[in-house]
């Protein structure tokens, strides 16, 4: 992979996991983040110009899916779950 082309693919990989942390909703966030680093892990070892940038286009479509759901999410918000809210232990 080309230097120039593997500073972009780590850009729009942290772009992609910078708008999941945006989610407000926690199943939605961990689950966007988890599947994020699995699929850039799983095409890691991709050597074919075409197909990286049939992966590329593929991820910059869901980076706007992601951006838009993140928009959406924010107008809909509902309470934090339990697991986000962690209180302090009772001594």
């Amino acid at each position: 992979m080309a230097a120039s082309s593997r500073a972009q693919v780590l850009d729009l990989y942290r772009a992609m996991l910078r708008e999941s942390k945006r989610f407000s909703a926690y199943n939605y966030r961990t689950y966007a983040i988890r599947r994020i680093r699995d699929a850039f892990r799983e095409n890691k070892n991709v050597k074919d110009p075409v197909q990286i940038q049939a992966l590329m286009n593929k991820a910059r479509r869901d980076l706007g899916l992601i951006r838009r759901q993140v928009h959406i999410g924010q107008i809909y918000s509902t309470d934090k779950l339990i697991i986000e809210n962690p209180e302090k232990p009772r001594t």
